[in-house]
């Protein structure tokens, strides 16, 4: 099949699940024109210190500093407003619409009943914080998380080479291996465990189908098994079940249609009930096909918030500290590998709120820029080393190669000289280097990375792009598309209504044309080569154990500030005393 079937115009919807915000885009199936887009911003963003008193009441409770959570009805209103936007702008008759899709990030879990309703939203939970999703960013669940990792060590179980050797606490296990533990009850309650990738795909077509991506890279699926139910017990006898009763369920091969479109996602979106919707997926993975990367070598950095890195290789191997590697898992007949940095865009926003003064505010608002902007202009001012620095892009954790939460961000050489762009540089720098470490980690393993694309919002700045060419020695293109996740879904979306027989072919109609792109240069990679051999140093020397001082400080971090989640009896008699 070569073109769209039909005889006249046809349209699909691809709607991207954010960690802030859902965005939705028109896209035209015939060639992949994008022709509207609409945007969201969850009016919740993400919770962090205490739950919603919209939601939860007066008597709300309060969260540790590794929580991090979401409402999820937030979700539902991106398909009431970003869609029907996207459609209005777009122009186009609603009926010529065929199929929609969507993706998430992950992992994101939502705890729920059998009939999909989220826990948070069951009267008497709404003020239990495990009853509302836990984000892909939510890393309370470390102490379970290295259980998990010391028991699959000591029984030598065959699926944790697949993960690069350690499980993350911000996976499926080990955040329900929290729940159950800390609040039993809510955990009793629960009937599904959900990403929420599968669960705003039950709400559009009324259909509970889990996807092969997410239960592969998150779930621990891994030859068409799960972990086993005796070593499941040997974390927590009432954990024993938790794939049966809690997790398993139906698995939807990517690109096929998980149900249709009913009545009531219908009158949400105003999209015509029974069209295609397409089975779930990650927002990495869905972007591989939108950039044209659907060959072996090809590596995506979806730079966002958070960077996560995905490519496909023809052979499975084990590299170290990778998120997985899954049969299928970007496109049929090749091995997905996906690795991933923790924080990026987050490091850089939480630099500009906390660590620039107000006269730098100022002088960007009256030369007319963004503070980003006006520091990244500062910036590219120095030579490579210029500002004496080194940091480590831990602020948020290590997701690949250490797979360690507990490590925290660091800047080495500040001086009473250091000046704002000096520290943003580096950090931009830092950021480039922990992806430096995950190609070494893919080319060490024997799987060869022969291009570099980058996709996402953070593509915008000419300086990053340019330190990730030189710090990587790899020629690299952006997605020339804004939308690269979004537009990833729409593709998905066009072969789950039948228009095009499979992901290659329709990446081949649909994928975004190349945007920009930057050649290393030769001088830049000498003397950045000299900068990454400090931040090897640092890396090794922090996280690999031989100054355990981060785990250290997270630790007294915790006795000083008694971050005790309340139990949930003590949380209901809170909410108890309010009302009263």
């Amino acid at each position: 099949m070569t073109s769209p079937l039909g005889p006249t115009t046809s349209y699909v919807i691809g709607v991207d699940f954010g960690t802030l915000s859902g965005r939705a885009v028109v896209v035209r199936v015939a060639d992949g024109k994008e022709l509207g887009s609409g945007v969201y911003e969850y009016p919740h963003a993400v919770v962090l210190g205490a739950l919603p008193t919209d939601v939860a009441g007066d008597g709300a409770a309060r969260l540790p500093g590794e929580w991090a959570l979401q409402v999820p009805n937030d979700y539902r209103d991106v398909l009431r407003v970003a869609v029907p936007a996207a459609v209005a702008e777009a122009g186009i008759d609603p009926a010529a619409v065929v199929g929609i899709a969507t993706d998430f990030t992950a992992c994101t879990m939502v705890p729920v009943k059998a009939d999909g309703t989220p826990l948070n939203e069951v009267p008497g939970f709404e003020n239990r914080p495990h009853a509302y999703v836990k984000l892909w960013r939510h890393h309370a669940a470390q102490g379970q998380a290295d259980r998990i990792n010391q028991l699959a060590v000591e029984r030598g179980v065959d699926w944790l080479p697949r993960y690069g050797g350690l499980i993350s606490s911000e996976w499926e296990f080990a955040k329900g291996l929290q729940l159950l533990e800390e609040d039993p009850e809510a955990y009793a309650e629960m009937d599904h465990w959900v990403e929420a990738a599968d669960w705003i795909v039950w709400q559009l077509c009324g259909q509970y189908v889990r996807n092969a991506c997410t239960a592969g890279y998150k779930g621990i699926y891994q030859d068409g098994r799960y972990p086993s139910e005796d070593f499941l017990a040997a974390l927590n006898p009432e954990f024993k079940d938790f794939v049966s009763t809690k997790l398993e369920h139906t698995i939807g091969r990517l690109g096929d249609a998980a149900g249709y479109l009913t009545a009531e996602a219908a009158a949400w979106t105003g999209l015509p009930a029974g069209i295609a919707v397409a089975v779930g997926n990650v927002d990495a993975h869905v972007t591989a096909p939108a950039a044209g990367a659907v060959d072996p070598g090809q590596l995506v950095a979806i730079m966002g918030t958070s960077t996560c890195h995905v490519m496909n290789g023809t052979e499975l191997r084990e590299v170290p500290g990778m998120c997985g590697v899954v049969n299928g898992g970007i496109v049929d007949g090749l091995w997905g590998y996906e690795a991933g940095q923790s924080g990026v865009g987050d490091i850089f926003a939480w630099f500009t709120k906390y660590g620039v003064p107000p006269e730098y505010h100022q002088a960007a608002e009256a030369a007319g820029l963004g503070i980003h902007e006006y520091l990244t202009e500062r910036a590219s001012q120095q030579a490579i080393g210029e500002h004496g620095l080194i940091a480590l892009d831990w602020h948020s954790g290590n997701r690949s190669v250490l797979v360690d939460h507990e490590l925290s961000g660091i800047v080495v050489g500040q001086t009473l000289a250091t000046r704002p762009e000096d520290t943003y540089r580096a950090l931009l720098e830092a950021t480039a280097f922990g992806t430096r470490t995950i190609v070494d980690a893919f080319r060490n393993s024997g799987v060869p990375v022969k291009e570099f694309i980058v996709a996402g919002g953070l593509l915008k700045n000419p300086l990053l792009m340019q330190i990730y060419a030189d710090a990587t020695n790899l020629q690299l293109s952006t997605i020339g598309s804004a939308q690269g996740p979004a537009l990833g879904s729409a593709i998905h979306a066009a072969v789950a209504a039948g228009q095009y027989a499979n992901i290659r072919e329709a990446a081949a109609a649909m994928g975004s044309e190349p945007g920009e792109v930057y050649t290393p240069i030769p001088a830049n990679v000498t003397a950045y080569e000299e900068l990454f051999q400090e931040y090897k140093a640092l890396h090794d020397y922090f996280g690999r154990g031989t100054n355990d001082v981060m785990h250290r400080l997270k630790a007294i971090q915790r006795k000083a500030a008694g971050s005790v989640l309340p139990s949930a009896a003590s949380a209901s008699a809170a909410a108890a005393e309010v009302s009263a």
